[in-house]
C-alpha cells in the first residue's frame, strides 16, 4: 500500500480538520499541540500527518513531500497554487481578506483623490494585485507580526489582514473598510501523486467531501 502524507498547520485549521479527519477514518495519534512530534502516525495504514507552518503547507504539496494538504485560501493566493489540484472548498477556518484604516481615516476620500497609500500587510501578491486592479497607488511594507500596530505608529495609513470577528480591529481602533476576497479553507492535492495513487487517494478526497459537502472545484 502507498504511503499517504497529509500535511497540517497547528491551531485553527487543525482543530476545524479533526472531526473531517476522523469521518475518512484518519485519527491521529499524538496531539500537535502537546506533541513535539513532526510527523504523526494515524489510525489508517499507511496515512500520517505532517505539521507545517501554515505559509508551507502548499510548498510541501507542490513538491511532493506531502500528498495532500489542507490550506487558507490566503496562503494558497500568495503561493499562487501551481502544480496542486484544489478539488475541494472544506468551507473551514472561514474568514475575510480586507482592507482597514484607523477609524476616521477617509479611506474612500483617498483612494478617489489618487493619494499613494502606504499598506502594511504580509499578504504582498494579493494586496498588489488588488490595489492594481483599482488603480491605487500603494507602497507595500512586508510585515510578519500583528498587522493592527502598523497605522497606530504612522507606519503605514491602511493594512491588508484576516479579519474573522473584527474584536482586534475594534480594540486597536481600526475599522475595515473593503472586503478583498472571502476565505476558507481548501484540500490541495499533489497533481503526481493523484496520478499514482489515486486509488488510495480519491477515497479520501470522497471522504473529505462528504463530511463538509465542501464544493468541489471550489
Amino acid at each position: 500500500m502507498s504511503q499517504i502524507t497529509i500535511a497540517l498547520s497547528k491551531g485553527r485549521i487543525f482543530e476545524e480538520t479533526l472531526p473531517l479527519l476522523k469521518a475518512a477514518g484518519v485519527l491521529p495519534r499524538d496531539d500537535p499541540e502537546t506533541s513535539r512530534k513532526l510527523i504523526i502516525a494515524t489510525s489508517r495504514p499507511g496515512v500520517r500527518l505532517i505539521i507545517v507552518r501554515a505559509s508551507d503547507t502548499p510548498t510541501y504539496v507542490q513538491y511532493g513531500a506531502a500528498d495532500l494538504g489542507i490550506a487558507g485560501k490566503d496562503v494558497l493566493l500568495e503561493h499562487g497554487g501551481e502544480g496542486l489540484y484544489q478539488p475541494l472548498d472544506l468551507g473551514i477556518a472561514a474568514c475575510r481578506l480586507m482592507v482597514a484604516v484607523p477609524q476616521g481615516f477617509d479611506y474612500a476620500r483617498a483612494v478617489k483623490q489618487g493619494a499613494r497609500l502606504r499598506v502594511a500587510t504580509k499578504y504582498v501578491q494579493t494586496a498588489r494585485e488588488h490595489f492594481a486592479a483599482k488603480g491605487v497607488h500603494v507602497d507595500l511594507i512586508k510585515l510578519y507580526g500583528s498587522m493592527e500596530l502598523a497605522p497606530l505608529v504612522g507606519l503605514a495609513d491602511a493594512i491588508v489582514d484576516l479579519v474573522s470577528s473584527g474584536n482586534t480591529l475594534k480594540a486597536n481602533h481600526l475599522c475595515a473598510v473593503e472586503e478583498i476576497v472571502p476565505i476558507s479553507a481548501r484540500l490541495i492535492v499533489n497533481v503526481a501523486a493523484l496520478k499514482l495513487k489515486r486509488a488510495t487517494i480519491q477515497p479520501l478526497i470522497d471522504a473529505f467531501a462528504a463530511a463538509t459537502g465542501g464544493t468541489r472545484n471550489g
